[in-house]
């Protein structure tokens, strides 16, 4: 049997079986009446042709926070009905990862991707941690118990593994976008230790997923982290196409991916998804930055000079955050979190709302920009 039907089939074994409770819960919540749907082409797309894959859409969904339940044990039926706002809206790039939830978020995505045309939206997911069950097992990072716990494996054959074991969490036949994710030195369980695994990542992972990449079944791949250094050893040291960076490029922080990021990419045609553009919602009013609250004191004051600047000008913070982050060329997508449906309603409004020119150059002339970052024109 072919690696490419092997990978379709195994994404189909078994999914009615996984899937059966979740679309129960789904047919009890069902969309209110007279729910407005939106065409995707309402939302940033990415027009032109470009050296590397780039997802057509640039503004997405990321599946850590709410449908990982980091913060809270989310139900069922709210984790459908924000994925279904999701789609309402137009919204048709998804991302999520094995590690959110450990499992929970990729099989909340087929609830609602397993029923669509798969040609129909943008779907990108990660390797590095291979899931095995073990009952009563739990994470401090994600709420609830889990019944799974991990390993890493940046190998050739666990990637492979960790790919077919998402396709069939998801319900899906395949993967647009690959990411390697967290192998980076701001990740507990390695420290200083992710330099080993990035050494197997370069002669397992990597040109594994370039050999995929030319197989046909996935179109691209790259990093998917919250540091710069493993982003720019792969670039250095590989062939990616799309780096997803998570934490580095926001209003809060940007001068080091701006400087050092943006240009290594652009060189080698690389683009970037930027995670977390609210800084894990702090920028939309929440006391989480980056995942955690404990919030620096200058990040603080920061934040209050921004706060202040936007009531100043009539300003959403959150509005600007997002499309300061989608501003760059360089920048193929945005994929802000959410962990109500709501959220998931506010940030795709923000997208179309006007910003006027005299609160970037107010944010400038006080230093909180730096005088080279792009914004919103």
């Amino acid at each position: 049997m072919q690696r490419r039907h092997f990978l379709s089939t195994t994404a189909a074994v078994g999914v009615g079986l996984a899937l059966a409770p979740m679309l129960a819960r789904a047919e009890a919540n069902p969309r209110q009446p007279g729910a407005a749907s939106q065409s995707p082409d309402s939302l940033p797309m990415n027009e032109g042709t470009h050296e590397r894959y780039r997802p057509p859409y640039r503004f997405g969904l990321g599946g850590a926070i709410g449908l990982g339940d980091m913060r809270r044990e989310l139900p069922e039926a709210e984790a459908l009905a924000l994925l279904q706002q999701a789609w309402d809206l137009g919204i048709r790039y998804y991302d999520t990862s094995p590690w959110y939830g450990l499992g929970l978020s990729e099989r909340r995505h087929a609830g609602l991707l397993s029923a669509q045309e798969r040609d129909a939206y943008v779907l990108s997911t990660k390797v590095g941690r291979l899931l095995k069950p073990e009952p009563g097992y739990s994470h401090k990072n994600w709420q609830g118990v889990n019944n799974f716990n991990y390993e890493y494996d940046y190998s050739a054959s666990g990637t492979r593994r960790s790919i077919e074991d998402s396709l069939q969490r998801m319900g899906v036949p395949s993967l647009d976008v690959v990411f390697i994710h967290d192998l980076s030195p701001d990740n507990e369980d390695m420290g200083e230790g992710w330099k080993e695994h990035f050494e197997v990542a370069v002669k397992g992972a990597m040109p594994e997923l370039v050999k995929m990449r030319e197989e046909g079944l996935i179109k691209a791949w790259g990093m998917g982290v919250n540091t710069l250094p493993p982003a720019l050893g792969a670039i250095e040291r590989s062939d990616p196409d799309i780096i997803l960076s998570a934490t580095q490029y926001s209003l809060l922080k940007h001068k080091d991916a701006l400087n050092d990021l943006f240009p290594a990419a652009e060189k080698r045609g690389v683009s970037l998804v930027l995670g977390a553009p609210l800084n894990s919602g702090y920028l939309a009013g929440n006391e989480y930055f980056n995942y955690s609250k404990d919030v620096p004191q200058d990040i603080q004051r920061k934040r209050e000079r921004y706060q202040a600047l936007a009531r100043e000008h009539g300003v959403d913070l959150r509005t600007a955050a997002l499309q300061f982050c989608n501003a760059p060329s360089v920048v193929s997508a945005i994929i802000p979190g959410a962990s109500k449906a709501e959220h998931v309603r506010e940030n795709a409004a923000s997208m179309s709302a006007r910003i006027p020119g005299e609160f970037w150059a107010a944010a400038k002339r006080e230093g909180l920009l730096e005088e080279n970052a792009p914004i919103p024109g």
